[in-house]
């Protein structure tokens, strides 16, 4: 049975079960269409609604309930599942959180450049090497399933399924779909060609030209940056025993992040900046749902960057008629965080240095719950701060590299409300603040650049 169009115009404000109105209409494939809806757990949610296949509903809905019960920062959470009645029709759903992107609406305005290209694969490989341990495959990689939620990349998680498991469909297999697939089982090979080729696309807009009935090797778009080319050859072997594992991908691409050391105090011989201890952070309470990624350029980084010339300032990819559809960069995976957050460290006063304004009052980072449970280790963030004689905060910018824009916009806004104390000095007071975010809390310390 294919998803009518009819059907779904009709089904707009509609409720699901009792439970799940369909608020506004997503996007269709030839099988399943999409809804914004509403869950408990989560006020915004989507819903996935697909015929029933008597012969394998009850085996789909089997593995909807394990997958529910996976956890990783990387995989979309799985909501609920269950049959419903439409239009007189048998359809299975799914609820999942919702995506505020997916890769497959990115690739028609714009290929993702290779830094970006290089900040996907970290957490893509992560999640799947997550999968692929517990004996499970993502099981349809391509660009729909490539999906951003607060800021950070996630797969898609109701195609997952056990590796060896026959896929009984009746659908004509795709571009994605390895040589393979007409054998009819879901193996981890085959999510590495899927992989293989939703990377080609995405950094050429090309897909990559095989045919499947053919034995030639994959015709790789011209275009494509030279770093990747081997990996996507490797990709896209036609025999699946060939294929690089995704241990062996992820020592190339970064795909298993080192944990930050927690800060400790340091030695005598410390550099001649002075450090001002800051209480360490509250566990976040609270939590509020963040505001969609915005980039933007504040009158306030446009001062700091005029008085202090060195300020690295964060700058996206794109520009402002393109950053609208800009992936998001993806949180780094790392090793879970220690149960209790690092102490903030002191540091003594150099004899060279002379007496520095204290802090009045310091302001850590308001992060939602879903936002701090996707911290793994520890995530530093550096900010420089432009301080007047009044000891109030006149402008800030990034000091550092930071790969989630939310954690940075965030982090920026707690620093603007620190308070210094006065100064008789007629000169602008120069700042770093440095943020360590786990999940347990957040630390901070200041130092005054001189």
């Amino acid at each position: 049975m294919t998803m009518s169009e009819d059907w779904t115009k009709e089904w707009e404000r509609r409720i699901v079960n009792g439970m799940y109105p369909l608020r506004r209409f997503l996007g269709r494939s030839n099988h399943s269409v999409v809804f914004l809806t509403e869950h408990p757990a989560q006020s915004v949610a989507a819903i996935k609604i697909l015929p029933a296949n008597p012969t394998r509903m009850e085996g789909q809905l089997a593995h909807w309930k394990m997958v529910a019960s996976l956890s990783h920062p990387h995989l979309i959470r799985l909501l609920d599942s269950g049959r419903c009645q439409l239009g007189g029709n048998t359809f299975l759903f799914v609820v999942t959180e919702h995506a505020e992107q997916t890769l497959a609406q990115i690739l028609p305005n714009r290929a993702l450049t290779a830094d970006e290209a290089r900040e996907l694969l970290p957490p893509t490989l992560d999640a799947l090497a997550y999968l692929h341990g517990k004996n499970l495959v993502q099981g349809a990689l391509k660009p729909p399933n490539f999906l951003v939620v607060d800021d950070q990349l996630k797969l898609a998680s109701d195609t997952i399924r056990p590796a060896g498991e026959r896929t009984a469909s009746t659908a004509k297999p795709s571009l994605y779909d390895p040589p393979e697939a007409r054998n009819g089982r879901a193996t981890p090979a085959g999510d590495v060609w899927g992989l293989g080729i939703t990377v080609v696309e995405a950094l050429t807009q090309t897909p990559p030209q095989w045919f499947r009935e053919s034995g030639e090797p994959v015709s790789l778009p011209a275009d494509l940056p030279s770093e990747f080319v081997d990996a996507a050859r490797r990709c896209l072997n036609r025999d699946p025993a060939q294929r690089p594992a995704i241990a062996e991908l992820a020592a190339q691409f970064g795909g298993a992040p080192t944990v930050t050391p927690s800060p400790v105090a340091p030695s005598p011989a410390a550099p001649p900046e002075q450090d001002v201890p800051v209480v360490r952070a509250r566990p976040a309470e609270d939590p509020r749902k963040p505001p969609l990624p915005v980039i933007a350029i504040t009158a306030g980084v446009i001062i700091l960057a005029a008085v202090w010339g060195g300020v690295h300032v964060f700058h996206a990819h794109v520009n402002a008629q393109q950053a609208a559809s800009a992936i998001p960069r993806s949180l780094p995976a790392a090793s879970p965080a220690p149960a209790t957050p690092p102490a903030a460290a002191e540091i003594a006063t150099a004899a060279s240095t002379p007496s520095l304004p204290t802090v009045l009052h310091h302001e850590l980072p308001e992060l939602s719950r879903t936002a701090r449970e996707s911290i793994r280790g520890v995530i530093k963030i550096a900010v420089r701060v432009i301080v007047d004689r009044s000891g109030n905060v006149v402008a800030a910018a990034l000091d550092s590299r930071v790969q989630s824009k939310y954690f940075a916009r965030e982090t920026i806004a707690a620093a603007k409300k620190w308070r210094f104390a006065p100064t008789s000095d007629r000169a602008s007071e120069v700042w770093r603040l440095d943020f360590e975010l786990t999940r347990a809390g957040t630390t901070a310390n200041a130092t005054a650049l001189r």
